[in-house]
Formats: C-alpha cells, sequence, structure tokens
C-alpha cells in the first residue's frame, strides 16, 4: 500500500482485532492473524506510515462475542464447510436492533476511540515528503 500511495495519500486499513476473538469466522475469513492496537500501529509505522486514527471497532458486540468465541476454541473450531452459520444473517428483528446498535456506536466512534473492539480501523498516512519508495 505505501509503495502505491502518491505522497500525503491516505489509506485506510481494517484488520481483525484481539486474539481472544478467534473462532469459527476465523476460519472462514481465512483468518491468519488479529492485531493488537500496538501491533498494528508499530506495522505501519515501520512502514513508513503516519497514523492519523486508530481505534478499536465492533465494541459494542465485544461481549457476546467473547463468550461465543470463547465457547468455539474449547469445543474445537468448525471445518470452514461447518461453519457458514458464523455469516449468516439473523433474523430480521435481531438485525434490525444490531444494525440500531452499531450506527449508535458509529455515531459515538466520530468523537473518541474505543478502548476494545472485534476490530481495528485505522487511517494512515503516507508522509508529503517521502523519499523514494
Amino acid at each position: 500500500m505505501y509503495r502505491l500511495l502518491k505522497p500525503g495519500g491516505f489509506a485506510l486499513v481494517n484488520v481483525a482485532a484481539m486474539r481472544i476473538l478467534r473462532g469459527d469466522h476465523s476460519v472462514l475469513s481465512h483468518e491468519i492473524r488479529r492485531y493488537t492496537r500496538a501491533d498494528l500501529r508499530n506495522r505501519l509505522e515501520r512502514a513508513g506510515f503516519l497514523v492519523e486514527r486508530l481505534t478499536y471497532t465492533n465494541a459494542t458486540l465485544f461481549p457476546a462475542l467473547a463468550i461465543a468465541r470463547s465457547i468455539q476454541r474449547r469445543r474445537g473450531l468448525r471445518t470452514e464447510q461447518n461453519a457458514v452459520a458464523e455469516i449468516s444473517v439473523p433474523p430480521a428483528p435481531v438485525n434490525a436492533i444490531m444494525t440500531a446498535v452499531m450506527h449508535l456506536e458509529g455515531l459515538w466512534l466520530r468523537a473518541f476511540d474505543a478502548p476494545f473492539g472485534s476490530s481495528l480501523l485505522c487511517l494512515a498516512r503516507k508522509p508529503a515528503a517521502a523519499g523514494p519508495s
């Protein structure tokens, strides 16, 4: 990403966060790793980026996800074919409630950084006076 961006260009990075949330969904997404805030910042800065904003997202889902994923790891992660339920859309009323909750979290994240969550969202910038790439 760094090499392809123009000097002063922005990269929006969204990655899986917190190793304790590894579960069946990780199998479906062929997840290689989950990041902490410090690890993602370090990797981006070592690549030459300036981190403009870095926050966890999906914090409102964290308690339920932490419990569900802990149970999944205890029983053993499912195979890709058997983990499809992880990406199914919930019934309409549940989906509507979750959509509203995530919308509220999105509004809150405009002003504050979340201290935890299932994803990390980072706005990084390539310095304007970047050297050769």
